[in-house]
This record gives C-alpha cells, sequence and structure tokens, in this order.
C-alpha cells in the first residue's frame, strides 16, 4: 500500500442545507435524547451515474415519451441540491463514482462534457470507480487535471504524475473537523482497463490505515467513508473497522429505502468492531434518486441522530435551467444519429439479473454475436452479463438504446478453447470462485444457443454442459477444442470469466453486431431460451 502525505484541498464554501424532509430522527441507542453539544451535518450524495446527463427512463434509457415519466438528470441534482444547501449551515455534497460509460454523452464527448457538468454541481469530493480506468490510466489522469473537485481514493497506486497528483487518499473539511477517507474495489484490474502496473489495495484495510491516520494527526472529531465497493461490501467494511460511523457507497447500483424493489433499508444499520453503530446508504444509480442524510455526530464521533431518505427526482422536480439547455446542446450532434429507430422488441429485454442468471437479453446478444460469426461456424458464444447496462423496453429500438445498452465499446473475438477449459469457466461461475486463478467470477457467462449448461444450486456444482447444434447436444469433450465467440473483455480476462487469452483479434462491437441483427430480424420477440437448467442431480457426468 502507498502512503501518501497528508493533504487537504481548500475549500470554497456554499451556503447549506436542511432538505426539509419529514422522516422523524433516528435516535441511536446509547442515548435517548439528541444534545446541543451535537453536531449536525447535511449530505447528499450519488453514484454511478454512469454519463446520465439527462433525464431518463428507469430502466436507463433516454426519455423520449415526458408523459410516461422522466427521471433523474443532472439538472434536477443541481436544482435540488442547490436549494437544499441554501437552508443548512453545515454540508457536504459527494460523489462516490463511475460518471463514465452509459450514454452517448461519454461515447461521443468522453470526458469532457462529464468534467464540465461536475464542476457546475459544486461536489465537495468525489472518489473513483472502475468504470474511471475504461481507457486507462492516462486518459483518467487528464480527467481528472479538468476537475476543481477534491479526488479521494485511498487504495490506488498509480504510476501516472497525474494521478498521483490529483488523487489522494482523504480530504479534510477544517470548519467542521470532518475528513472523508475513500476506496474503491480491488477488482479494477480484472473488470476494467487500468494500467498494468497500477495496483489496488484491500479497500478495508486500506480505509482502516487512513481512518486511524486522520485521527492521530488531523484535527478532526468525524469522519465518513466514501465507497465504490458494492453494498455486500459496505456492510463488510461495517463490521469489521473501527472508528467509521457513516459508509456511503457505490457500484452494486442498489436500491435502498422504503419504495418496492429496494434490497434493503435507508439507512442500512450494522455493529463495528467495538461494538458501535455505523451506517451505511448508496444512492441506486443513474440519478434517478438523490441521497440525502442529515445526520448528528456527537462529541465522541459516533452518530446520535440520523433522518433522510433517496430523494427521488421525477417530472415534479424542478430543473437548473441553465445546466439543462447546455445539456440539450450537447445532444444535437449526436440525436440524429441516435434517435435512429432500427427496428422494434414485443417484450422486455431485462438487463435484471443478468450478472447472476440467464437472462434473455444475454440471450439475445450472444445468439446476435454467434450469427456475425457463422461463417467461422463457432460452436457457441459466452459473453458477461454484467456488460448489458439498461433493459429495452416494448417498443420502437433506436441504435441509441443499442448504445446505451452496451456502452463499452467491447469488441467480437473468437477464442479457442478445450473442452475442459469450458466446463472449468461453467464450474468456476457456478462456484462462484475461478477455477483457474481461485479469485472471484464477478458476473454469471451468458450463452448462445448450442450451449445448454445444468446445474445443481443447492450445492453449486457443474452437472452437465453440452455442446452443439441442430438440436445434437452431445456433452462437452474434454479433449476436444472448441471454436467460441465472446468480447474482447472477456477474452481479456475481465470479469474473471475465462483464463487470459492472447493474439485475439478485435472484431465489430457489440452494439454494432446487435443492431444489424436487430434490423435484419425487424422485430424482437426473445424471451428466455432457458439454456441454463437446475437440476437435484449430485454427480457430475464427467469431472
Amino acid at each position: 500500500m502507498k502512503h501518501w502525505a497528508p493533504f487537504a484541498f481548500p475549500l470554497v464554501l456554499v451556503p447549506a442545507v436542511s432538505a426539509g424532509r419529514a422522516e422523524p430522527f433516528y435516535l441511536a441507542s446509547r442515548q435517548q435524547t439528541l444534545s446541543n453539544d451535537n453536531f449536525n451535518i447535511s449530505i447528499y450524495h450519488v453514484n454511478d451515474i454512469h454519463a446520465h446527463l439527462d433525464e431518463i427512463t428507469t430502466s436507463g434509457t433516454d426519455c423520449t415519451k415526458p408523459a410516461a415519466g422522466c427521471y433523474g438528470g443532472y439538472a434536477r441534482i443541481k436544482a435540488a441540491v442547490d436549494a437544499g444547501r441554501k437552508t443548512a449551515n453545515n454540508s457536504l455534497f459527494l460523489n462516490m463514482g463511475d460518471e463514465f460509460q452509459g450514454t452517448l454523452f461519454y461515447s461521443y464527448y468522453g470526458g469532457e462534457v462529464i468534467a464540465t457538468t461536475l464542476n457546475q454541481l459544486n461536489f465537495d469530493a468525489m472518489t473513483l470507480g472502475n468504470h474511471e480506468f475504461d481507457q486507462g490510466d492516462a486518459y483518467l489522469g487528464q480527467f481528472l487535471e479538468n476537475l476543481t473537485i477534491p479526488i479521494v481514493c485511498a487504495n490506488v497506486d498509480s504510476q501516472d504524475p497525474r494521478i498521483n497528483s490529483t488523487v489522494k487518499p482523504y480530504h479534510v473539511f477544517p470548519q467542521y473537523k470532518l475528513a472523508v477517507v475513500a476506496a474503491t474495489t480491488d477488482t479494477i484490474p480484472t473488470i476494467s482497463n487500468s494500467d498494468p502496473s497500477t495496483t489496488f489495495s484491500d479497500p478495508v484495510e486500506t480505509i482502516q490505515y487512513w481512518v486511524d491516520h486522520v485521527y492521530k494527526h488531523e484535527d478532526i472529531k468525524y469522519v465518513v467513508a466514501m465507497t465504490h465497493i458494492g453494498y455486500d461490501f459496505d456492510i463488510a467494511m461495517a463490521k469489521n473497522t473501527r472508528g467509521i460511523h457513516l459508509i456511503i457507497g457505490g457500484h452494486s447500483h442498489t436500491l435502498l429505502g422504503d419504495m418496492a424493489g429496494a434490497a434493503g433499508p435507508y439507512p442500512t444499520i450494522e455493529t463495528n468492531l467495538d461494538g458501535e453503530e455505523v451506517f451505511v446508504v448508496t444512492a441506486y444509480r443513474y440519478g434517478e434518486y438523490l441521497g440525502y442524510v442529515d445526520v448528528q455526530f456527537d462529541p465522541t464521533g459516533k452518530i446520535a441522530g440520523l433522518t433522510g431518505a433517496p430523494i427521488h427526482l421525477t417530472n415534479e422536480t424542478a430543473q437548473d435551467a441553465d445546466l439543462q439547455a447546455q445539456i440539450e446542446a450537447w445532444r444535437i450532434p449526436f440525436d440524429a444519429f441516435g434517435n435512429e429507430v432500427i427496428g422494434e422488441t414485443t417484450v422486455l429485454l431485462n438487463h435484471n439479473g443478468c450478472k447472476t442468471a440467464e437472462c434473455n437479453f444475454g440471450d439475445l446478444i450472444c445468439d446476435a454475436m454467434l450469427d456475425y460469426r457463422a461463417q467461422s461456424s463457432p460452436a457457441g458464444c459466452l459473453v458477461n452479463g454484467g456488460g448489458i447496462r439498461v433493459d429495452l423496453t416494448p417498443g420502437n429500438i433506436t441504435r441509441g438504446d443499442v448504445i446505451n445498452a452496451f456502452p463499452f465499446g467491447n469488441a467480437v473475438t473468437d477464442v479457442s478453447l478445450t473442452g475442459r477449459e469450458l466446463w472449468d469457466i461453467f464450474a468456476g461461475a457456478i462456484a462462484g470462485v475461478s477455477v483457474f486463478n481461485g479469485a472471484a467470477v464477478i458476473t454469471w457467462p451468458q450463452i448462445s444457443q448450442g450451449v445448454r449448461v445444468t446445474y445443481n444450486a443447492a450445492t453449486k456444482t457443474l452437472i452437465n454442459l453440452e455442446i452443439g447444434q441442430n438440436g445434437d447436444m452431445p456433452t462437452v469433450d474434454f479433449g476436444a477444442t472448441y471454436a467460441m465467440v465472446t468480447s474482447d473483455y472477456v477474452a481479456g480476462g475481465g470479469d474473471n470469466i475465462m483464463p487470459v487469452q492472447s493474439d485475439i483479434v478485435v472484431l465489430a462491437t457489440l452494439d454494432e453486431v446487435l443492431t444489424a441483427y436487430i434490423q435484419r430480424l425487424g422485430s424482437v420477440d426473445e424471451t428466455l431460451q432457458n439454456r441454463v437448467v437446475l437440476t437435484n442431480e449430485t454427480m457430475p457426468v464427467q469431472s
């Protein structure tokens, strides 16, 4: 782990906030009344915007039918935060990362308009998500140089001089006697494109080191952890650290609150190694919700009370007119291209669940990739489910919809894998741990026609893997070699699905392949193909 020298950015103070929300205060169990000696601060937070600068549908696609409901957008976020901060004495606005990738704002402009937008939001600090590394360290360093926001990420060690000069392990707000310490996921080398020399230390160990450091060496009373590691890992961090009482997270796109579909309460309350309460919050994804907490810290740095909830940014939420006009002007060069209708779907092409199981959108993209390479007669296709980013709802499909669903510029490539390797790929995916290197498999591999996986969910055991065409589906032959279609991302070790392949040839991008496939079909009616079969059998057909 690289031990950075202590650093504090100058802060331009903005009049602060109470969001005026009606929820009652949560009273921490160790005290029944709130003291005048407590310190109150209001914190707004966002995560995983993924270039959704403009308003969206709930699935994350461009909102072209306002009557059906438009959500989010940085103009709404700015208006809501600016209004709230006018009425609070103390406030912070924090960004948990993953601003890159997801819409034509990034595909067309790169980081330029994202940086311009972020600088207008008056963020007090930002950490790095995995997608900030998608174009390598040099590109990220150039992006960070154009920001006026303190960038905090303690567990990244890059050789790029611009990253080294801008990214610090923590940031102190002296007027509040508060520090933020931040960390990102240490899986970035397998899920993004950081430089080979860039390393990421364990988030929990690193956060604990710097929390201890700031309490010892800085004039602070309160610490907030900013993370981009995912909700489950935030909970683990809460349980396995000391001195942290509020964790604000991102990465897993987790919806928290009392609304339908929420994965847990906002805040989620855990107990740390000292038996003290830790509050975990995160704000879903794409800016549909703005996170808000009003916190009372007691003089010892623990949380005495907390209120707040994710603020749903709907058609009824005001927009900052100047920023919205700017965003709409940026759309002009790419709107005509993005709005071209290429076909229709009669069913919901669902991306939810693609990371953990077969999904109909995964079936469709893998069939499209297999069809694209038909001349080379591949045995089948597999691709990472996590690369599918939004739903496509019934109705017209535009070029922009497809780009939003596959925003990373990943390309089709051919690989040769032995039957043994294919068996081990799916055995690892089912167990969640790679057979090849013992590391976690990040996402479920979606598959094409001609591939059938049978497994026991209770024992997490692969029972059978069949590969064939035209209805002939023999069990995979360990001694045979199979030509498979995948993406350059997966072939390069992305999401830890397969061993890293060498000498791959990059072909058309996934969005181009799917666009051509939909254009030829005209209408898509892809239902779940049930290529993954659950069984009660316990003995694999071979091992």
